[in-house]
């Protein structure tokens, strides 16, 4: 152990790090980083109930120099309640230790699913007392709490037991902290260590590395236990005084004790646990248990070769024995037989039992072995993937297949991998939740007491970017910016939640992760488990595991396998009904062209990796014609290609408009399907092979250093490219300019392998969607029924297919979405918020036993009430479910309760035994009331309509302001007609809401409007922006003013807004007049009262109301109500005018010169 000169060195014991999580805001990083700074030699990590942090703290002491001491913090199981439970610290002296250690704390979380808490029994603790060393906990210990109590007795014996738990290895914990009653127990602790002969030693029970921090930490211990700051009730647990101390300040604090200092140090000689980060712990397949694995692989893979070749004959197939020979070969020297056989297993038998798997993506597409084996789908030779891609011998790394399944089957292959290769080696993996931007400025905000809206705000503030931080916010954003130089609060709140951001909030499932174990996983690790999983998960993330050497596999839940299966099953289903051939996806050819005009098309929303607006774009440009096309589009779509220029070249190429270089003859092969541009990493390596006499391994490696772009090795790698092409009769300069190219494209060269594989997924949903849309759809909606947002993308993408998506009904729809004909889908009950899977169940069950529902009071009778409850039922009334009854939405509800009544009251007469005579009857009055309920106005039933499906299925908001908006707009939009800077006004419903920052660093929003005719694409910049954005980012109906032009690669309207209002805003600045028309028939006296009552509260400053009166001889007389009848016009104002005077005899009248507000009051008048 290193130590400083100047001082004896001190060894802090007891230290919680970021990964307790329950306390603790020591990243390790920086607590490594100051532990070497302060010159100790070593520390220990002791976090609650676990080891989360264990393999990143080792790593980082080994970094440093320094020696890294593992241990954990536990609660003792007494008769106390779990918040005063006495703590025990445990430190591990060898890796017999650290494996028992492992064991307890897998057992103890097993044990808490049912308990809810964590805490160790002595008896549990009896085992490992020879390889632990324990720290008695100080004042929170078991003996620290019985000194505080007085009661000196129970002390002697509690010390006693723990001496004969720990021989040789129990301590008595002091510290000097600050800490209410830490000073009494000092005093009545000496005692009794030197009584009874324990050592003690010094800990200063470390939460935060510098002194400074406490007050982040507390904030950190309140957002965990759900308390306000400034809380008088909440327990003070901590004190300014628990920072990582130097040793010259703990050795002056305990300058009466320096035992104790001494200890510290005694105790961390004592702890010495290796973790091994060389050895890959790779399990054995059950198979080959009495055989050679290698020879087993061999064996499997050439038999399925040739299953597989003589299925596609007629090409030349010469090359394949010897390629299958070569991986064969590396994957024996490297000892990875096991892992191709394993993966090769469990993807048979989810085959076998009818599970879609993908065709497989990353690098493993590159292996010949692993297609002749099942695991992937893609013929490498043919599509010219690389098996050194995936598995380098001359660069040693873990095999990692990433093997997708449909989501419904992923839990059943984990289930069958766990009851084949046992339950003691097998565990998902853990991930942590961090205190995100977002996250952690609301979290910080509530514990320091200010209201939830303030925070919201600000948190919206953050831009919502994959790796955004409060750091890169506040350059990116100017309000948030701004209020924090300003706002004393917001300062504060900002200030307080950097300290806080990235560090881990709690555990979770790491989405597709299993690790595979030859022995026990706790000899490796500790298990965790939490209420509701089904397997345990591992204590180290995916990372830490991987550098221990344990082997990863990535089972992956793909919702586009769902799709396709759901597609699939029912065409076939309905071909079978046909005696017609069925689809076979995997003999499916790749050569369909209407398919490649599909995508052509734009219409690829639902098509795997095709949807997004940005691959639309792309492809309106590209037009791929083929399935080396479709692998460039997916390769080209990234960051890098698009902004270097690269996209473009490729494109321009593509079509002629550039010319089509090659850099040098020999690679002319390499680089003819993409046009000479260096698109893929395996074309980079290709070139080092066939031009500098690299072998494909090396090419990797080469590969990889271009990527890093470390100088020294750039040099390295530059001068043995250059010598090895000169041999090949390549001229220095042009070797030197290759070079140059490979080194530009191959930090934005893609992994083919994966392209290829993710192109194959986009083929097949593109091909099923282009032929048989209407079953493609109902799946896609089907599969997305608990994304409210997604379903609104895919029923509008049916109405751009003319696919009618039917309302639903009780009597016809089931859970899923289904085809009721090739151009309409049924609805889906499951979809339907607030109904639930059961209550649909239920639904389902009744109808197909007995028969369609004939009315609400049928309904009720016959479904479980306690399945589908009374918010179920109003959800189905307000979606337009139980519109086949006859009666309109309103008369339903206000029934609901009667009708739910009486099915209580029959199903306790049926649970008593008793029947009933006459039967129970809705009342005869019903019905007759149904007349006195006013039907919803059709803005109220859109409305509601749209809370219960998430979206205006039946209709559209923007026919109610239909006459309104004829006087405010230029036009539907399909209608506009776009002329190089004409301004003009547009209405629509935000669908889509995006942001961006200028080159100049403002913020600016894309929105896209709709009114059910077309949509437009607004860009709302600057100063309008910072006004208007509460109203761009909500649902609403906007009204644009703004400068228009055509998308050149969509066709779609573009304005660039210079006024954005709602239909508020413009009824308050321009709506200055509404005429009610009364006529002949309509009798003053029976209406004017009412107008009147409706009036007193309407009463504002805007609008006059005209009453116009018709005579029988067509005579006009108007009268404009005085100011005091001024209104504010709302929509509830409007409809009850409707309802008093009929939709026809009211008119509302702006004034064209108001509706365009001036520039400088947008803001303002926004906020």
């Amino acid at each position: 152990m290193n130590k400083s000169p100047e001082v004896s060195p001190f060894v802090h014991l007891h230290v919680h790090t970021e990964y307790s999580l329950v306390d603790g805001i020591c990243r390790i990083s920086n607590l490594i980083d100051q532990v070497q700074m302060l010159h100790m030699p070593s520390i220990a990590i002791t976090d609650i109930s676990n080891i989360y942090g264990v393999v990143k703290f080792y790593r980082r002491c080994a970094d440093r120099g320094i020696k890294p001491v593992i241990g954990v913090e536990l609660a003792i199981a007494t008769e106390r309640g779990a918040g005063d439970r006495p703590r025990i610290v445990l430190l591990c002296r060898n890796n017999q230790g650290y494996r028992f250690l492992c064991e307890l704390l897998s057992k103890l979380h097993s044990q808490s699913q049912s308990s809810g808490e964590i805490a160790v029994t002595k008896d549990a603790l009896a085992a490992g007392g020879e390889d632990l060393i324990a720290l008695s906990g100080g004042l929170h210990g078991e003996v620290g709490q019985a000194l505080l109590t007085e009661n000196h007795l129970q002390a002697q014996v509690l010390v006693q037991e723990y001496r004969d738990l720990f021989p040789g290895n129990f301590y008595l914990e002091v510290s000097k902290t600050g800490q209410a009653g830490e000073e009494e127990y000092l005093q009545r602790v000496l005692p009794l260590a030197a009584e009874a002969h324990v050592p003690i030693v010094a800990s200063n029970n470390v939460r935060y590395v510098n002194k400074g921090e406490y007050e982040a930490h507390e904030i950190r211990v309140c957002i965990n236990d759900g308390r306000i700051l400034d809380d008088p009730r909440r327990p003070r647990r901590y004190t300014e005084q628990q920072h990582l101390r130097s040793s010259e300040e703990m050795i002056d604090l305990f300058r009466d004790l320096p035992q104790a200092i001494e200890n510290s140090v005694q105790i961390a000689r004592r702890c010495n646990v290796f973790l091994e980060f060389d050895k890959v712990h790779m399990p054995a397949i059950p198979a080959a248990a009495s055989g050679d694995v290698n020879q087993l692989l061999e064996d499997t893979a050439e038999q399925r070769l040739q299953v597989r070749l003589a299925s596609v004959g007629g090409t030349d197939q010469s090359e394949y024995p010897v390629r299958l020979k070569e991986e064969l070969t590396i994957i024996r020297e490297m000892g990875y037989a096991d892992y191709f056989l394993i993966v090769a297993d469990f993807i048979d038998w989810a085959r076998q039992v009818s599970i879609p798997v993908g065709p497989g993506r990353g690098s493993g597409a590159g292996s010949l072995v692993a297609y002749a084996l099942g695991i992937t789908q893609l013929d490498p030779i043919r599509y010219g993937l690389l098996f050194e891609r995936f598995l380098n011998p001359e660069r040693v790394s873990l095999p990692d297949f990433d093997i997708d399944f449909c989501m419904l089957g992923r839990d059943r292959v984990i289930e069958y991998v766990v009851d084949r290769y046992g339950a003691d080696k097998v565990a998902q993996i853990i991930t942590f939740n961090s205190l995100a931007a977002r996250a952690v400025v609301r979290d910080v905000g509530r514990v320091m007491g200010l209201p939830y809206g303030f925070c919201d705000v600000l948190a919206k503030l953050v831009p919502f970017e994959v790796g955004m931080t409060l750091e890169k916010a506040l350059e990116q954003d100017e309000e948030m910016r701004t209020r924090y130089e300003t706002e004393p609060e917001v300062g504060q709140l900002i200030d307080n939640a950097r300290l806080l951001e990235g560090l881990p909030r709690n555990a979770g499932k790491h989405a597709g992760g299993i690790v595979i174990a030859p022995r026990s996983i706790t000899d490796y690790t500790a298990l965790y488990w939490e209420q509701g999983m089904a397997q345990p998960v591992t204590q180290f993330d995916k990372d830490d595991l991987e550098s221990i050497g344990l082997v990863k596999f990535d089972f992956l839940g793909l919702r586009t396998l769902t799709v396709i299966d759901w597609t699939l099953s029912r065409v076939n289903q309905r071909k079978r009904d046909r005696d017609s051939p069925q689809i076979d996806l995997a003999a499916l050819p790749v050569d369909d062209l209407t398919t490649y005009e599909f995508i052509r098309s734009g219409r690829t929303t639902a098509i795997f990796q095709l949807e997004s607006r940005g691959m639309r774009e792309l492809i309106e440009r590209m037009k791929p014609e083929n399935f080396d096309d479709l692998i460039a589009l997916v390769a080209l779509f990234r960051p890098g290609p698009l902004q270097s220029g690269m996209v473009d070249d490729y494109i321009d190429r593509k079509h002629g408009r550039k010319k089509v270089n090659y850099p040098h003859e020999l690679v002319e092969q390499i680089l003819l399907p993409t046009y000479g541009v260096i698109l893929y990493q395996e074309q980079v390596m290709q070139i080092a092979q066939v031009l500098a006499g690299y072998t494909l391994g090396a090419a990797d490696l080469l590969r990889r250093a271009m990527g890093k772009k470390k100088p020294e090795e750039m040099e390295r790698q530059r001068s043995i490219f250059v010598e090895g092409a000169e041999k090949r009769g390549v001229k220095t300069r042009t070797a030197n300019s290759i070079f140059d190219l490979m080194e530009k494209f191959a930090g934005y060269g893609f992994n083919k392998s994966h392209s290829a594989a993710y192109a194959m997924l986009s083929y097949q949903t593109a091909w099923l969607k282009n032929h048989y849309p209407a079953d493609f759809m109902a799946a896609a909606l089907s599969a997305d029924m608990e994304h409210t947002d997604k379903i609104v993308t895919l029923v509008d993408e049916c109405r751009n297919l003319e696919i009618e998506v039917l309302p639903p009904d009780i009597n016809q729809c089931g859970y899923e979405f289904t085809v009721a004909s090739d151009s309409s889908i049924r609805y889906g009950l499951g979809a339907v918020k607030g109904v639930g899977q059961k209550a649909v169940e239920n639904i389902l069950s009744e109808r197909d036993a007995n028969g369609s529902f004939a009315d609400l009071f049928d309904f009720c009778l016959r479904v479980d009430g306690q399945k589908c409850n009374k918010r179920a039922c109003e959800a189905l009334i307000t979606s337009g479910s139980l519109d086949v009854f006859g009666a309109h939405r309103a008369a339903l509800l206000r029934d609901l309760p009667v009708a739910m009544s009486l099915a209580g009251q029959q199903e306790d007469t049926r649970s008593s035994g008793q029947g009933d005579m006459f039967g129970l009857q809705p009342p005869e009055n019903v019905h007759e009331k149904n007349s006195s309920v006013r039907p919803w106005s059709e803005r109220k039933r859109l409305e509601e309509e749209r809370k219960s499906l998430g979206l205006y299925l039946s209709g559209h908001p923007i026919l109610y302001h239909a006459a309104e908006l004829a006087q405010i707009v230029d036009g539907k939009i399909a209608s506009i007609k776009p002329r190089p800077e004409r301004t003009i006004t547009i209405a629509g419903l935000v669908v889509e809401f995006r942001t961006y920052n200028t080159r100049r660093g403002d913020n600016m929003a894309f929105i896209s409007l709709d009114d059910q005719t077309a949509r437009a694409d607004v860009s709302v910049f600057g100063d309008l922006y910072s006004g208007t954005r509460k109203m761009v980012q909500s649902e609403s109906l906007l009204v644009v003013t703004g400068t228009c032009s055509t998308d050149e690669r969509t066709g779609e309207l573009q304005v660039r807004a210079d006024q954005i209002d709602t239909i508020g805003s413009l009824r308050s600045r321009a709506l200055t007049k509404i005429t009610v028309s009364l006529n002949q028939d309509t009798q003053p006296g029976s209406v004017l009262p009412s107008l009147s009552d409706l009036l007193q509260g309407m009463v504002g400053t805007h609008t006059d109301l005209e009453i116009q009166y018709f005579n029988s001889r067509g005579d006009a007389i108007s009268m404009i109500l005085g100011t005091e009848w001024r209104i504010d016009v709302s929509d509830k104002l409007i409809e009850e005018l409707h309802r008093l005077f009929g939709v026809p005899n009211v008119h509302l009248n702006y004034d064209p010169n108001r509706l365009h507000a001036p520039v400088q009051k947008q803001q303002d008048r926004a906020a």
